[in-house]
């Protein structure tokens, strides 16, 4: 058993709380890191998710690419989020590269690149606070809980997910359409694209609107990239019901 660990989440975290400020004038501010206090405050994390586990035989650690391939679906997609990376934090990444196996996908997020390992190799545990991940199959723990995701269950929560949309990262869904609407809704009418398509045309939102806020949705797994041309294969409503195999080869080489 591997832990794959949402890293971004931790490295920003400790990257944060290990920055200071210096006045040198009074319109002159220096925002400085000790790289080693927030490198030992990473490692500490990484130590205490590990001995929650027992200490696995391995742990992978999961960054994002500095391209994201959902801008080109949707410019606007975390459009929001202006603030750069605290100090030292490319810095903590390459440093922990030295030490751990790490993953990087050309242009997709941690959420994904996790996605693509933890389905082309089950039996692995997902560690990562975002509810995203709730749409891979598998066990995912949240830093509270660890949860077995079904296939169906990942499946339900795409679904819903591209409905409420997700504030955080600047996607709308269908509006006055939360998470709980949305469950109800497909309780009441099945989980299929039929319902997602009459519940955005209910306010005038077309198809096109629909399919792009599904895809911007979508935590990617095996089947949904192509290892050859190094890109995902967006989702369409009919992915659901192919083989989900991937096409090329794995992330192993990219330990």
């Amino acid at each position: 058993m591997k832990l794959l660990i949402d890293a971004d989440f931790i490295v920003y975290k400790c990257c944060a709380a290990a920055e200071s400020e210096i006045d040198w004038t009074e319109d002159v501010v220096l925002v400085t890191s000790r790289i080693s206090e927030a490198y030992k405050a990473v490692t500490a994390e990484l130590s205490r998710i590990e001995s929650t586990f027992g200490f696995p035989e391995e742990t992978i650690l999961f960054f994002s690419h500095h391209k994201n391939f959902r801008k080109k679906i949707y410019p606007e997609y975390k459009g929001h989020r202006n603030r750069k990376k605290p100090c030292g934090y490319k810095k903590i990444i390459s440093m922990l590269q030295e030490d751990y196996g790490t993953i990087i996908m050309p242009e997709l997020e941690a959420d994904d690149a996790m996605g693509i390992y933890a389905t082309q190799y089950p039996g692995n545990i997902i560690v990562s606070p975002d509810k995203d991940m709730k749409q891979i199959p598998g066990k995912v723990y949240d830093f509270k809980e660890t949860t077995l995701i079904s296939e169906e269950d990942g499946k339900h929560w795409h679904y819903i997910q591209t409905l409420a949309g997700d504030q955080t990262d600047g996607y709308s869904g269908v509006p006055g359409i939360g998470i709980k609407r949305a469950v109800a809704l497909f309780e009441k009418t099945g989980y299929n694209w039929q319902t997602i398509k009459d519940a955005f045309a209910a306010k005038d939102l077309d198809e096109d609107v629909a399919l792009m806020n599904a895809r911007l949705a979508k935590i990617l797994t095996i089947g949904d990239y192509d290892f050859d041309r190094k890109e995902p294969i967006l989702w369409t409503p009919d992915a659901d019901n192919r083989d989900d195999n991937g096409t090329g080869s794995s992330t192993e080489g990219n330990v």
